[in-house]
C-alpha cells in the first residue's frame, strides 16, 4: 500500500516537473519574442521619427527657398543685375527640388499628401505670376516688372502658400508627437522586457514554489469560480435589464431635445429675418436722407446754372462746381458703403499720419464748428503707415462727428497721435478725444454694431463707426474705445508703422507715375455702352481726352465695327461696359479675343459686385464708375502700356 502511495506521489513530482519545465520554458520563449518585438518597435519609432523630422526640415527649407528665390526677383526687378536673376532662377529650382522630395516623403500620408498637391498647384502658380515679372525685368521693363513684382507681392496666393507651409508643418509636427509618444513607449516596453528578462532567473525559482501551490488550490479556486460564474450571469441579466431600460429613457429625452433644437432654429431664423429688416429700414432711410440732400445739391445748382449761363457765366459756374461737389459727395458715400461692406478694395498708400491730420483739420473745424476748440498733439514726428488716405480721412471725420453730437455742438476735442518706443515704433495710435456726455456700458457693448445708432430716425445710419473699425481691420490694426459717462470719450485707432523698404518702394513708385504723365498719342477706341446718356458722356469725355471714339449701344454689333474697322488700322482699345442686356461684357470681350488675341480691354462699371469678379475681367483694368476725367485719362494711359510697341489690330 506505501508503495502504491509513494509511487502515485513519484508520478505526481515527475508530472508536476515535467508542467514546470514546460512553463519555464514557456516563459523564456514569450520574453525572448517579447524583447525582440519591442526592440523591433523602437527601432521603427527611430525611423518614423527621421522621418517626420526630414519632412519638417524640407518643409522649411522649401519656405526659405521660396523666400530666397522672390527677394532675389524683388532686386532684379529693381536693378535689373542678371546676377540676381540668375540668384532667383537658382533659388526657385532649388524649391522644386525641395518640393519633390516632400511629395514623396509624404506619399504615405493622404491628408499631408493632399497639402502638398494644393501647395503644387499655388506654386505652379506663384511661379508663372514670378516668371512673368522675370521676364520682364531680363527685357530691362524696369516699370513693368516692378508692377508686376508688385502685383504678385500682394497676391492672395502668398497668404495661401504660407497656409499651406503651416498647415504642414503643424500636422507633421501633430505626428511626430505622436511618434514621440509611441517611441518613448516603446522605449519603455523594451526596458521592461530586459527587466524582466533579468529578474527571469530569480522568478524561475518563485515560479516553480508558486506552481506546487497552485495545483493544491487549482481545485478549490475552481469550485469558488463556478459559484462566482452562477452568481456573475445573474447579475449580467439585471445588469442587460437595467440597461435596456435606460436606453429607451435616452431616446425619448433625445427626441425631446430634438424637437426643442427644431422649435430654437425655427424662432433664431424668425429673429435673424426680423433683425434683418429692422437694418435694411434703417439702412434705406438714412441713405435715403443723405442722397436727397445731395441731389438736392446737384439738381438746384444745375438748373440755376441753365438760367445764369448767359446772363452770369461767374455765377453759373460756382452753381456747377457746387453740383460737382455734390455728385462727388454721392460718389463718395457709395464708396464707403462698399469699403464696409467689402465690396471696393481699399487703395493704400505710403502716408505721413500727422501731414495728412494737419492738413485735414480745417475741414474738420468747419465740420464741428466754431463752438468747439480743436487740438492738434501730434507727436508722431515722420512715421508714415501704408493705409488708404480717403478711408483714414473718413474714419477721422465720423469720429468728429460723433464727438460733436456727445458734446452737443460746444466743448473740447483733441486728436492725438502717439507711437510705442519700446518696440521701435512699431504701431502708431491715433486717439479722438472728446468732453461730451460720454457712453453707457450698454451703448459701449453695441458701439461697433452694423446700423446701431443713437440718433433720432432718418439723421445717422449707424454705420459710421462701423466703418471705422472695418477700415482699421482692413488696414491691419485695430480699434479700441473707453468712454465714462459725464466725462468724455476716447477712441484709439492703431496701425501697424510702414516698413522703410515699403517707403522706398512707393516712393519709387510714385516718381514712375509722376515720370509717365507725359502727353499720350490719339488712340482710336471702341466705346461699348447700353446706356445712351453714359455712352455720350463717355465718348465726349474720351474725345475731350485727345482721342478718336466711335460708340456702340449694343455688345451684339461690337464684332461688326472692329472688323469693319480693319481697313482702317483697327482699334487700339475697347471701353466696355460689364452689365448689359444680351451680351455682358466679359462675354463679349471673350468672343472678340477668340478672333483678336491682342485687342487691348479696358472696363467700366458701376456695378459693386462685378469688382471682384476677378476672373470675369481677365488681366483687364477694370475703371469703376463715376469716374473723372482725370481717372479715365490714366486707365488708358495705363491700358495703352499694356500694348505691344508697335502693335495694333490686325486680321
Amino acid at each position: 500500500m506505501e508503495n502504491e502511495t509513494e509511487g502515485r506521489r513519484e508520478r505526481l513530482r515527475f508530472w508536476l516537473t515535467i508542467g514546470l519545465g514546460a512553463i519555464l520554458t514557456g516563459v523564456v520563449a514569450a520574453l525572448v519574442l517579447l524583447l525582440a518585438r519591442a526592440n523591433d518597435n523602437y527601432d521603427r519609432s527611430l525611423g518614423w521619427q527621421a522621418h517626420s523630422l526630414e519632412v519638417i526640415s524640407q518643409t522649411r527649407s522649401l519656405d526659405a527657398a521660396l523666400a530666397r528665390a522672390e527677394a532675389a526677383l524683388g532686386r532684379f526687378a529693381v536693378g535689373l543685375q542678371k546676377e540676381d536673376g540668375r540668384v532667383y532662377q537658382q533659388q526657385w529650382g532649388l524649391s522644386q527640388q525641395y518640393l519633390t522630395l516632400l511629395q514623396r516623403n509624404v506619399r504615405d500620408n493622404p491628408k499631408q499628401a493632399a497639402l502638398v498637391k494644393k501647395l503644387t498647384d499655388e506654386l505652379s502658380r506663384r511661379g508663372e505670376q514670378l516668371g512673368d515679372a522675370a521676364l520682364s525685368a531680363n527685357y530691362r521693363q524696369t516699370v513693368a516688372a516692378i508692377s508686376k513684382y508688385n502685383a504678385a507681392g500682394h497676391d492672395a496666393a502668398l497668404i495661401r502658400i504660407d497656409r499651406l507651409l503651416s498647415d504642414l508643418i503643424r500636422n507633421e509636427r501633430t505626428i511626430l508627437t505622436e511618434r514621440n509618444r509611441v517611441a518613448a513607449s516603446d522605449r519603455a516596453n523594451l526596458n521592461q522586457a530586459i527587466l524582466l528578462f533579468s529578474l527571469l532567473g530569480a522568478a524561475a525559482a518563485i515560479i516553480a514554489i508558486a506552481a506546487t501551490v497552485s495545483l493544491v488550490r487549482a481545485e478549490g479556486e475552481r469550485r469558488v469560480a463556478r459559484r462566482e460564474q452562477f452568481f456573475e450571469a445573474d447579475r449580467a441579466m439585471l445588469l442587460e435589464a437595467a440597461v435596456e431600460d435606460r436606453t429607451v429613457e435616452l431616446a425619448e429625452a433625445n427626441d425631446a431635445l430634438r424637437s426643442e433644437m427644431n422649435e430654437r432654429e425655427a424662432a433664431e431664423a424668425q429673429l435673424r429675418q426680423a433683425q434683418k429688416m429692422e437694418a435694411v429700414g434703417q439702412l434705406t432711410g438714412g441713405i435715403a436722407h443723405d442722397f436727397n440732400n445731395m441731389l438736392a445739391v446737384v439738381v438746384g445748382g444745375l438748373e440755376l446754372a441753365q438760367r445764369l449761363v448767359v446772363t452770369a457765366p461767374e455765377k453759373a459756374l460756382r452753381h456747377m462746381n457746387n453740383a460737382m461737389d455734390g455728385a462727388n459727395r454721392a460718389a463718395d458715400l457709395t464708396r464707403r458703403l462698399l469699403a464696409f461692406a467689402r465690396s471696393e478694395p481699399a487703395r493704400p498708400e505710403i502716408m505721413v499720419v500727422d501731414e495728412c491730420i494737419a492738413g485735414f483739420a480745417e475741414l474738420i473745424e468747419r465740420t464741428i464748428g466754431d463752438r468747439i476748440a480743436l487740438t492738434l498733439d501730434l507727436k508722431a514726428g515722420g512715421l508714415a503707415c501704408w493705409i488708404d488716405r480717403q478711408q483714414f480721412e473718413n474714419a477721422l471725420l465720423n469720429l468728429a462727428v460723433n464727438a460733436r453730437d456727445a458734446m452737443d455742438g460746444h466743448g473740447l476735442l483733441t486728436i492725438r497721435t502717439l507711437h510705442d518706443d519700446r518696440e521701435k515704433a512699431a504701431a502708431l495710435a491715433v486717439q479722438v478725444i472728446d468732453t461730451g456726455c460720454g457712453m453707457s456700458a450698454e451703448v459701449l457693448e453695441r458701439v461697433f454694431d452694423p446700423f446701431y445708432t443713437t440718433k433720432p430716425a432718418g439723421q445717422g445710419t449707424g454705420l459710421g463707426m462701423s466703418q471705422v473699425f472695418a477700415f482699421c481691420r482692413q488696414s491691419d490694426g485695430e480699434v479700441q474705445i473707453s468712454s465714462t459717462e459725464g466725462e468724455g470719450t476716447s477712441v484709439a485707432m492703431l496701425f501697424p508703422v510702414a516698413r522703410p523698404e515699403v517707403a522706398s518702394l512707393s516712393q519709387a513708385d510714385a516718381g514712375g507715375d509722376t515720370a509717365e504723365a507725359a502727353p499720350a498719342e490719339a488712340l482710336s477706341i471702341l466705346v461699348v455702352e447700353d446706356d445712351k446718356r453714359v455712352l455720350a458722356a463717355t465718348v465726349d469725355a474720351v474725345e475731350e481726352l485727345g482721342h478718336n471714339a466711335v460708340a456702340c449701344a449694343n455688345p451684339l454689333d461690337a464684332e461688326r465695327l472692329v472688323e469693319g474697322r480693319l481697313a482702317e488700322g483697327g482699334f487700339d482699345l475697347i471701353l466696355s461696359d460689364v452689365l448689359m442686356p444680351e451680351l455682358t461684357g466679359p462675354e463679349m470681350v471673350a468672343q472678340l479675343k477668340q478672333r483678336w488675341p491682342e485687342l487691348s480691354v479696358l472696363f467700366l462699371t458701376g456695378y459693386a459686385g462685378d469688382a471682384s469678379e476677378i476672373a470675369a475681367f481677365g488681366d483687364h483694368d477694370v475703371l469703376r464708375k463715376p469716374f473723372t476725367l482725370s481717372a479715365l485719362d490714366l486707365a488708358i494711359r495705363r491700358s495703352g502700356e499694356a500694348r505691344s510697341e508697335g502693335q495694333r489690330l490686325a486680321s
